[in-house]
């Protein structure tokens, strides 16, 4: 696996899409090129951190439903992110210990902190693997996965915030190619950036990302229902993140917590099963 023993070019003078997002989090592992691009963001949508963080709690919500209820031992995230309690690895482990975690992303602070990333329970596993979602073929072969995963059992294929930074058409091709080898019963996890709830809210943020060198496509439903063509979609199907719980069924207590405070969703949440 690779790790940061050596010298990791950290590439401090240019922006990028994870460190941007920790930053919204509330994370310190950023440098003053992603704060000058999340502040760029964060005019064109004021209520990003609550888009960022709540990425962050449906990638929580799914990973734990697929572990709990489904039985799903094998998890495959690409565009990790730097790392963020919880990590998939550890919402995965609540229920079972012995789950399995590859995490993928290019960012070489990612990479720096990647031995973060990989103390989880002692029954599972957790590498890493510095790759590209461009590059899927290299992921699928990488050793880390090959020796991690079975790929004739279920795999959860979590592409959290990630497809919309690949503009065109491509992106669907490289996301048949994650879903290819992936035994039947495995499952896609995504959120994705869209204009159909707040089109000038979205288009401005896409703006302000290519304004700071990162390409960036918004898509609307019927974009994003492509990814999941040949995949029977779990309930609640295709909605706002903030509306994606387990069969529909949003929890009361969060229900009142957040009614008449949310501000118009940014992105689509789903997670559809493999024929």
């Amino acid at each position: 696996m690779p790790h940061a023993d050596g010298p990791v070019d950290l590439q401090q003078d240019q922006p990028h899409s994870a460190r941007i997002y920790d930053y919204f989090l509330g994370g310190q592992d950023n440098y003053a090129a992603d704060r000058a691009a999340a502040e760029k963001i964060e005019q064109a949508i004021p209520s990003v951190r609550a888009v960022a963080r709540g990425n962050r709690q449906f990638m929580v919500r799914a990973v734990r439903h697929l572990s709990a209820e489904l039985g799903v031992r094998q998890f495959l995230d690409i565009g990790t992110g730097i790392p963020t309690v919880p990590n998939l690895h550890q919402a995965a482990q609540e229920s079972t210990p012995d789950a399995r975690v590859v995490y993928v992303d290019n960012d070489p602070l990612v990479l720096a902190h990647a031995r973060a990333l990989l103390v989880g329970r002692p029954e599972g596993r957790t590498r890493y693997v510095a790759a590209d979602v461009t590059e899927p073929e290299r992921i699928l072969a990488a050793p880390e996965v090959r020796q991690t995963l079975n790929f004739d059992e279920p795999v959860a294929l979590s592409l959290i915030a990630l497809c919309h930074f690949v503009p065109g058409e491509r992106i669907y091709e490289i996301v048949d190619t994650l879903l290819a080898p992936l035994a039947s019963g495995s499952y896609l996890v995504m959120t994705h950036l869209t204009t159909d709830f707040d089109p000038q809210m979205v288009e401005g943020t896409v703006q302000a990302y290519r304004a700071s060198g990162i390409e960036m496509e918004a898509r609307d439903r019927d974009g994003v229902g492509r990814f999941f063509q040949d995949m029977d979609l779990l309930d609640p199907g295709i909605v706002a993140i903030e509306r994606w719980f387990p069969g529909g069924v949003e929890p009361e207590v969060t229900r009142l917590a957040s009614a008449g405070q949310e501000p118009a969703a940014a992105g689509y949440a789903a997670v559809g099963r493999k024929r």
